[in-house]
């Protein structure tokens, strides 16, 4: 069966929603939509009013039924706001939406439930409001039981239940209503890794008979679950394609934080260059490769012993790996106004696919005096195939016998 024979679930053409940055006049433009509404106007507008702008911009995409679209993008781009508009939450402004199936939604904690009803209840009234008899529920109980894995409290209030068990007992609703649409925010973040991980295998399970549209910040899950993922950038979709390049994409728009610098200033770091064949400067490192690195510094006082650390965070500030010659020791010794000049070799540079902050540390012997940190001096792209579930993957000597 080729795509073309694959029906679409899910149809946006030009979708748009606007919001205002300020209360008072968000209220006054919430009464003339309204009275729009009342007096049957068309509400669709081409242009913004004044303090407001795109949450989601001229959106286009459709999705067909076995196929997980992925979304990313950084905090304010509108990953939320699309959901929204997609579950029906909040109205567009312009353009349209066309779902055809059942939607299950986890949008936001709690979002459909009541507070005051017991778990147990919340789960017939969810599925009373997607369409679902009782005797349908019936049947479907003891799975979203035993998936939720809340034990008595399914019997108690959904006001006294934490984050995470809010989390349970929506996705088990969501995922166990046979949905044709299953719309997914960050919000999975929430729970701990043992039900993530019972999440995107019930995902793995759900992508061939529905329609799924997933949200993340974690990279590595976004890659797992999705072929293809759209990157959203203040409102508007900047790529539509292959996930691995989609990721690229996305960390093309991150921007690192400025760097900074702590320490007690005896020492400095004065520079720092991650190096290729022929000692130019590369920004982009392979894979795998070896990758060689030269730190310069200069100290105004004598320095036994002293640590030199290297640090990589992920872009959303995991700490990803470092690399010191503490674990390897190296005897590095500072002279008092003398220039000190060090060169780091990795043989195999096994950082995932990505982009990664990198940071430098001058220490004393014990790693508990920092003579100088530089924050954020500079950022590599790693390049591969795809990304993997885990920042680092090892390379290995393999046998079989």
């Amino acid at each position: 069966m080729n795509s073309g024979d694959i029906p679409v679930l899910i149809r946006v053409g030009q979708l748009s929603k606007a919001y205002c940055r300020t209360l008072k006049r968000s209220l006054w433009y919430g009464m003339q939509d309204i009275a729009a509404e009342i007096m049957a106007r068309d509400r669709s507008r081409a242009s913004l009013r004044p303090d407001e702008f795109w949450a989601v911009e001229a959106a286009n995409f459709m999705v067909r039924r076995g196929e997980c679209l992925g979304v990313i993008g950084h905090n304010g781009a509108g990953k939320t706001t699309l959901l929204k508009l997609l579950s029906g939450l909040v109205k567009p402004d312009r353009g349209r939406v066309e779902l055809h199936g059942r939607v299950g939604a986890l949008i936001e904690l709690g979002s459909g439930m009541s507070p005051v009803l017991t778990g147990r209840e919340n789960i017939y009234v969810i599925a009373a409001v997607l369409g679902l008899t009782k005797r349908e529920t019936d049947r479907r109980f003891s799975s979203i039981e035993e998936f939720a894995d809340i034990g008595d409290f399914l019997d108690a209030p959904v006001q006294s239940y934490s984050s995470g068990m809010k989390v349970r007992l929506g996705f088990s609703v969501a995922a166990h209503l046979d949905p044709d649409i299953l719309l997914i925010d960050e919000i999975l973040a929430v729970g701990d890794a043992e039900f993530r991980v019972k999440c995107y295998n019930r995902i793995d399970e759900l992508r061939d008979r529905c329609a799924v549209v997933f949200v993340s910040h974690a990279m590595p899950h976004v890659a797992r679950l999705a072929k293809r993922t759209i990157v959203l950038n203040r409102g508007r979709i900047i790529f539509d394609g292959n996930t691995t390049q989609a990721i690229e994409a996305y960390n093309r728009t991150v921007r690192v934080q400025s760097r900074d610098r702590l320490g007690s200033g005896e020492a400095r770091i004065t520079s720092f260059e991650i190096l290729t064949e022929g000692s130019q400067e590369a920004p982009t490192v392979a894979y795998g490769s070896e990758v060689r690195m030269r730190l310069d510094m200069k100290s105004t006082i004598p320095i036994e012993a002293a640590i030199v650390d290297i640090v990589f965070h992920s872009i959303d500030g995991v700490l990803a790996a470092e690399c010191n010659n503490f674990v390897r020791p190296v005897e590095l010794s500072l002279k008092s106004g003398r220039p000190t000049i060090v060169h780091i070799t990795i043989p195999c540079f096994s950082l995932n696919p990505g982009r990664y902050a990198v940071s430098a540390l001058l220490m004393s012997s014990d790693m508990t005096k920092h003579n100088d940190w530089l924050r954020n001096l500079c950022t590599v792209n790693v390049v591969g195939e795809r990304p993997a579930l885990a920042n680092q993957q090892f390379v290995a000597r393999w046998k079989v016998v």
